[in-house]
């Protein structure tokens, strides 16, 4: 069995309630913390033989358009102060997380900072880290590292990181989720799970 994780049910999009044959779904909550969590309990319960991680993202500038379908190949812990060098880590402190899972999207480095950038500005900064921002992929990638099971995570992008993020989001995240389930079923992904 494999499992298809999502922070909450919406983006599953229409697997939700019909995963493909082999796959099981379940949500893992808001926020890193709260994901690495619930993932460690579900790899603990489930022992699947591999994640998949659906969500949404937000845009830092023009490299990706809204709906464009993504993998994320690398999650990448962050924040605006350490982009502007007023706060930094520990050298020993993870921030980096690959997928072990090969997915069929475009591959495209995800930034996960503790909370959801609302100006230009703050864009700005952190476009020289990566082309998207989303919040629960390292947790899930960290939980699934530590316990030695290959992860992926395919995210599309539903709105422009910034002051019009929530309303974006709240206009496309539904249609995005399904042309993210769409993009995936296409690729050939979920045959012969």
């Amino acid at each position: 069995m494999k499992l298809l994780l999502s922070a909450f049910a919406p983006e599953l999009g229409p697997l939700a309630g019909d995963p493909p044959p082999g796959w099981e779904t379940a949500t893992v909550g808001v926020g890193a913390v709260t994901a690495a969590a619930a993932t460690a309990r579900l790899l603990a319960e489930r022992r699947p033989e591999a994640v998949l991680f659906l969500g949404t993202c937000g845009r830092y500038d023009g490299r990706l358009s809204l709906f464009d379908c993504l993998w994320a190949s690398e999650a990448l812990a962050t924040s605006l102060e350490e982009v502007r060098g007023g706060a930094y880590r520990p050298a020993i402190e993870p921030t980096r997380w690959t997928a072990t899972l090969p997915g069929p999207l475009p591959a495209h480095a995800v930034a996960v900072p503790p909370a959801i950038t609302r100006t230009r500005e703050g864009a700005a900064l952190l476009v020289s880290v990566a082309p998207a921002e989303h919040l629960e992929l390292t947790g899930v990638f960290a939980a699934c590292h530590a316990a030695g099971v290959p992860c992926g995570g395919a995210l599309v992008v539903v709105n422009d990181v910034g002051p019009e993020a929530p309303a974006q989001w709240q206009a496309n995240h539904a249609e995005g989720s399904r042309r993210l389930v769409a993009a995936l079923r296409a690729s050939g992904f979920f045959a012969g799970a």
